[in-house]
């Protein structure tokens, strides 16, 4: 009887003995799972970011592209605005003058 209760308190713990090891193992592969998380959320976060200053950078330039070509654009209009004043300043100012006296 004795070396059946002897056996039984054997066996309880060795079952003790391998719940333990299974909780120690769980909290491990927990926090195995936590970090591999978490390095995934930073990845991830790098990534994003690398993606969003590149998506910058493409925008960036494209506004850069549309306000050189607005500068030409309005430099040539400048210009011709300019060359007009100056093969006609002297008609605009007769205009003027005549404009002026006629009032």
């Amino acid at each position: 009887m004795n070396s059946v209760i002897e056996k039984l308190a054997e066996v309880e713990t060795t079952a003790e003995t391998i719940v333990e090891h299974a909780r120690q193992q769980k909290s491990e592969i927990e926090r195995q799972i936590q970090e591999e998380r978490d390095q995934f959320d930073r990845d991830l976060e790098e990534e994003t970011q690398k993606k969003l200053e590149k998506i910058k950078e493409k925008s960036q330039q494209e506004v850069e592209k549309v306000l050189d070509r607005e500068r030409k654009k309005n430099q040539t209009a400048i210009d011709a605005l300019k060359q007009e004043y100056e093969e006609n300043h002297e008609i605009y100012a007769e205009e003027i003058v005549r404009h002026m006296i006629e009032v």
